[in-house]
């Protein structure tokens, strides 16, 4: 992973359920700031929909979306 794109703060929402990884990755980039990256492990499928709307809704960037076999994975830069 280029340096560029290196975390400043992980989130593992792995083992909860929406509504909670919405909620504590708002919670998260609050807390970052401007130009920092935010990545957030899940594993709700409601999850992939839910985060990337958020980001969309909030103006922030989701540089990097992986999906795994049990996991998902957002690299999500704070724009604001």
């Amino acid at each position: 992973m280029s340096s560029k794109n290196k975390p400043k703060k992980t989130l593992d929402c792995i083992g909860l359920f929406c509504p909670e990884p919405l909620f504590q990755t708002r919670e998260s980039i609050d807390s970052i700031e401007k130009g920092e990256i935010l990545e957030v492990l899940a594993d709700d499928p409601a999850a992939e929909e839910d985060i990337k709307r958020f980001a969309k809704r909030t103006g922030h960037e989701i540089i990097t979306f992986e999906k795994r076999d049990d996991s998902m994975r957002f690299l999500i830069k704070k724009t604001k």
